[in-house]
């Protein structure tokens, strides 16, 4: 029997996925790790961490399956995206990985956007203007603040290719992870000449690009030892969290789109052409498909503000469902469906650790707005909900200005597995919202897909995906409450503006 192997590098844990050559799951399994926020609106992590999750997850997956290392016939790698993982003469990580989620580098968006000639020309280079969460502005960052940190690297990674390399020996990226480090030539697919130049980067830093279902190396003998895999075992060159998560959801045409509920949030849809938005509020990156593109709206905060939530102020609920045995984010559930649309007039503002689209402005930072002693547990978790959905009816709205304008979006990620959560996006953007099956592997299953390309099982992505994807129907706007909702987002639309002059006052403190 083959076996295809996806592993998803993401922000909270890494998550191994084995699936047969029918696409049945044979086993997944995650691993979390710590995040660190030194100072407001930083986001680090230790790479070692990854490492060690990736052993255990990979260890834990082919043990629940009862399968040797052989069984595996190839491996799909995703991951978060736009994180600088620094690397010295040795490959050892200089510093810790500055994430996706990070706000450190405006200044240096700014001084991004000059050297390149301008934000129209930023745009024509690599299709996206300047932004505090890719990966160019946090390497100029390094630059202009640790000389010394800057001075000894050799390399520069995003978090999947850096687990790559320590399973293969090899540099490598895929067009659709590196398509987000503002030093990709998005259109062409290639690294852009003129941004490193005007970046002052070396091109000898970074890796070698291939579409995502190539192979781009094999497990080598002392990584078959460290990970447990067989030395020789292909290794496919894999995708950016998103573009794996359409490959997963079946999103793969032109049109077709989903909505993910991970730690960000993101409203996705294929494209056989990269098309633009001239605001640059929403991102063109190349997709998972060889030769093709997509379109996405990003909210920074979305799965990870209800964690926030969880974590910071749901202190006895965690109990409470431990000693029941529950899941704590069900239990959320069930105390937010007992409140009402618009959750008592509550609105929360997910901007958490700053915010994209359609916003731009990595010093955004969240609210409760209407916040009373009479306001329950579950009024502000249904808030918390509720925000994130009007922040991915904003990005779904961008895409319509681009023309884009999906008919039925594919729920992914963890919060696309909550009932409650889905029928609140649904009616929050009006728009119908189908389920995959295998919706809660999320990324990984898009990972294994690509590998099941890249180890022979299938001729092409899209072969694959026909084969291998299904959905459940659809959960279809209610008019009424549809209506209800769109007043409250009106509210919420009309929040940002009125608070961003205070938020930027905040950060100057």
């Amino acid at each position: 029997m083959s076996c295809f192997l996806g592993i998803d590098l993401g922000t909270s844990g890494l998550k191994s996925v084995l699936i047969d050559e029918k696409g049945k799951v044979l086993a997944s399994a995650t691993v979390e790790y710590p995040l660190y926020q030194p100072q407001n609106g930083w986001a680090e992590q230790d790479a070692d961490d990854w490492i060690e999750a990736a052993k255990t997850s990979i260890h834990t997956v082919l043990s629940d399956a009862g399968l040797s290392a052989d069984a595996v016939t190839c491996v799909g790698l995703t991951g978060q995206m736009h994180g600088l993982v620094l690397l010295d003469d040795r490959d050892r990580p200089i510093r810790r990985a500055i994430l996706w989620c990070d706000g450190r580098s405006s200044a240096e968006c700014d001084e991004m956007t000059v050297r390149a000639g301008g934000r129209d020309k930023l745009i024509e280079y690599c299709a996206n203007p300047a932004i505090a969460g890719f990966t160019a502005s946090k390497a100029l960052w390094v630059r202009n603040n640790e000389l010394e940190n800057w001075q000894k690297a050799k390399k520069m990674l995003l978090p999947k290719d850096y687990l790559r390399l320590r399973m293969t020996g090899e540099y490598a990226s895929d067009a659709s992870d590196a398509s987000g480090m503002q030093l990709y030539d998005v259109t062409h697919r290639r690294w852009s000449d003129e941004l490193l130049k005007a970046f002052e980067i070396d091109r000898g830093m970074l890796p070698d690009v291939y579409e995502s279902p190539e192979v781009c190396g094999r497990v080598t003998a002392s990584a078959a030892d460290e990970f447990g895999l067989q030395a020789g075992t292909p290794v496919v060159a894999g995708a950016g969290d998103n573009a794996a998560s359409a490959v997963g959801m079946g999103a793969v045409r032109e049109g077709e789109a989903f909505v993910s509920i991970g730690s960000s949030g993101v409203v996705y849809a294929h494209s056989s052409l990269p098309a633009l938005d001239p605001l640059g509020r929403a991102h063109t990156f190349c997709s998972a498909v060889p030769g093709e593109w997509h379109m996405m709206g990003v909210t920074q905060g979305a799965g990870l503000s209800l964690k926030w939530f969880k974590d910071t102020l749901c202190g006895g609920l965690v109990e409470k469902a431990k000693a029941a045995g529950k899941s704590v984010y069900a239990m959320l559930d069930e105390l937010a469906a007992a409140s009402p649309i618009g959750s008592n007039r509550l609105i929360f503002l997910p901007y958490l650790m700053g915010e994209r689209t359609p916003h731009l402005d990595p010093l955004a930072r969240g609210a409760f707005v209407g916040l009373s002693a009479s306001h329950t547990l579950g009024d502000m978790a249904r808030a918390v909900m509720e925000g994130v959905a009007f922040s991915l009816a904003d990005c779904l709205g961008v895409l319509g200005e681009a023309g884009v304008k999906p008919k039925s979006l594919v729920a992914v990620g963890g919060g696309g597995t909550s009932a409650l959560w889905r029928e609140i996006v649904c009616n929050a953007m009006n728009t119908e919202v189908e389920l995959s099956p295998t919706a809660a592997e999320g990324a990984a299953y898009g990972a294994a897909l690509l590998a099941a390309v890249g180890g022979g099982a299938f001729s092409s992505v899209n072969d694959a995906c026909s084969a291998l994807t299904v959905r459940t129907p659809a959960c279809s706007p209610n008019g009424e409450r549809a209506a209800r909702y769109s007043e409250v987002y009106g509210i919420y639309r009309a929040l940002y503006p009125t608070m961003q002059k205070s938020m930027h006052s905040l950060a100057k403190i």
